[in-house]
């Protein structure tokens, strides 16, 4: 196939829950080769294997077959392929469907599957455990000419990274190419973040309802990356950025087919809306697989108190007082009072503070009814003005996330092909992953993201080895040797992205100008950040720095205590912590602020 144009792969879905008609919108928007869709996230496994339990036949994204009732027409008549890892803990299930759906609405497509990365029975307790595949199974199953491909849990990124190697007709060890495609999947994953959503300088474009991304991946492994000519939102060296530093971890974005280095993406801005990425070197992959394990943590329930007007630490204390008892009993209570109070306030509601109470235990009866209405039989003899946000209810399971590392071989890759062909994925033989680099623990410390460990460039402070930093993180608070500064906030200068991993958060940030770059890296210190984000005091943190992409990217161990699902924190996936850092003040050099509120990258 040497020789082949470039191949042009859309998203239509970055989670269980996405915009229904991305669906439709990508099939006729414009030209494509293949679309694809990422269903799974790490409370997405827990929502699946609960719906096992009660239906066994199920575990699949549902919604994805409800897409597909009109879009398999519409990929057949213009001769796109579909994949989805919306086959979740069941594909073999969801293929079964995907034909009967055909064979009732009259499209005659071949529909293939991947499976292999569901472990169960893997632990006690465990819900779900999933390796995380790689894109193999998916380019042999489009070699074998399906038209749908369906998988449980690969990378994200495999979803791109798959179909091109079946486009160009990669080996397993071009790695440098297959490095390129693994990134353009990464800014693809996500949907429209790629495109103008959740984005730090979204005020400066249109974003009320952007365009999902696609890629055109080019031999080489080069891509653009852009969008359907008329959809709304923007593509900019920007908005990559935000996605390529998301849920990342470090230099190397390690993967069961390539380890992408990071630190060798370059952007450039190609056209309106269009972004090159070039320069993507590829190392072996490690020779494990990351193992993602849910189980049922135990129970929860919540209690939130208004608190208005005067006294209001006085008023939390008095309840925290009252309800002492009550909750000796309990595994774990975590109160935390939200000041959302304002002073001569004009509305009750901007006079008002929120007192919120967590409680969490194994046994569902100890933190059900009978504890919160302990909570509301304080109603007429707690302090004035008492009330809540919403009545008391019944106890909630809530989930727990690890992960682990296992030998890639001990783990069955397969792809089931059209005519029901079961085709093992061979394995290539096992290489370092890169100099210094321990495959099974930058595994095991990544999370699902991708990264280094410490000592591969990282910067490690407050809870385990790793460099001190090159600076004591005080220039820039207070103090600048660039010159005149002003108190700001540090989004005027900087853009930033936040997520979760596991029980892990990270911190991507960036800036425009080499200028504003010298200044950044210079500040914004692992001692820095942590002053800026008290909540962070005590954490390991990491500090990675990409010169190329003119960011830094910090990882905090722990903040999510066991993961989205146990909604540790009032921001269970960090999705904000980007923001609320963005939101602090600096001493910023004057020539680096912008005129005006609202501009940026």
């Amino acid at each position: 196939m040497t020789g082949r144009r470039p191949l042009r792969i859309g998203n239509a879905s970055g989670f269980y829950g996405d915009r229904f008609g991305a669906f439709e919108e990508m099939l006729t928007g414009g030209r494509l080769d293949v679309l694809t869709g990422d269903y799974l996230a790490e409370l997405t496994m827990l929502i699946l294997g609960r719906d096992r339990l009660k239906t066994p036949d199920l575990g699949y994204a549902k919604t994805f077959l409800r897409q597909l009732e009109e879009g398999l027409g519409l990929a057949h008549e213009r001769g796109v392929r579909i994949v989805a890892n919306a086959g979740g803990l069941n594909p073999a299930g969801l293929a079964d469907a995907i034909r009967t759906l055909a064979a009732k609405v009259g499209v005659p497509v071949s529909v293939a599957h991947v499976e292999g990365d569901d472990l169960m029975p893997f632990a006690e307790g465990a819900l779900t455990a999933n390796a995380y595949l790689g894109g193999a199974g998916i380019t042999a199953c489009l070699r074998a000419g399906a038209d749908v491909v369906v998988t449980g849990r690969v990378t994200d990124a495999a979803l791109v990274s798959g179909p091109a190697a079946w486009w160009f007709d990669w080996a397993p060890d071009d790695y440098d190419r297959l490095a390129g495609a693994v990134v353009a999947g990464h800014v693809l994953e996500c949907g429209t973040q790629a495109t103008g959503g959740n984005y730090a300088f979204f005020t400066a474009h249109d974003v009320r309802r952007p365009g999902f991304p696609l890629a055109e991946i080019a031999e080489d492994g080069s891509s653009v990356i852009t969008k359907h000519p008329g959809t709304g939102g923007v593509v900019s060296t920007g908005t990559v950025t935000a996605q390529l530093l998301y849920e990342t971890q470090g230099p190397r974005y390690l993967g069961p087919d390539v380890t992408a280095r990071l630190d060798t993406v370059r952007l450039a801005q190609a056209g309106p809306d269009r972004v090159e990425i070039t320069g993507v070197a590829g190392e072996a992959p490690p020779p494990t697989l990351k193992v993602g394990v849910t189980r049922i943590g135990g129970w929860r329930n919540e209690v939130v108190f208004v608190l208005t007007g005067l006294d209001i630490e006085a008023k939390a204390a008095l309840v925290r007082a009252q309800l002492a008892d009550a909750l000796s009993q309990v595994a774990t209570a975590d109160w935390s009072l939200a000041r959302t109070d304002h002073e001569d306030a004009e509305t009750e509601e901007t006079a008002s503070a929120l007192l919120r109470l967590v409680v969490r235990d194994p046994s569902p009866d100890r933190v059900g009814r009978p504890l919160t209405s302990e909570a509301i039989e304080l109603a007429l003899a707690s302090y004035p003005g008492f009330h809540v946000t919403t009545p008391p209810g019944p106890a909630q399971p809530y989930g727990v996330f690890t992960s682990s590392a296992i030998p890639a071989t001990s783990v069955p890759h397969v792809a089931v092909l059209p005519d029901g062909t079961r085709h093992p994925v061979p394995r290539i033989p096992d290489t370092p992953s890169g100099p210094g680099t321990s495959a099974r623990s930058a595994f095991e410390d990544r999370g699902a993201g991708g990264g280094a460990p410490a000592g591969s460039g990282a910067e490690l402070r407050d809870g385990g080895p790793g460099a001190e930093p090159t600076v004591s993180g005080r220039g820039g608070v207070g103090e600048s040797p660039a010159g005149p500064t002003a108190r700001a906030p540090l989004g005027r200068v900087i853009g930033a992205r936040s997520g979760d991993k596991g029980g892990d958060a990270n911190i991507g940030v960036w800036v425009e100008s080499d200028e504003a770059w010298e200044w950044l890296d210079r500040t914004l210190t692992v001692e820095t950040l942590q002053t800026l984000l008290p909540e962070t005091a005590g954490l390991p943190v990491t500090r990675h720095a990409l010169p190329n992409l003119r960011a830094l990217n910090f990882t905090l161990a722990g903040i999510l205590g066991a993961g989205v699902a146990s909604a540790h924190r009032f921001d269970p996936q960090a999705k904000a912590l980007g923001e609320w850092l963005r939101a602090r003040h600096l001493d910023i050099p004057t020539h680096l602020l912008p005129a005006s509120e609202g501009t940026g990258p």
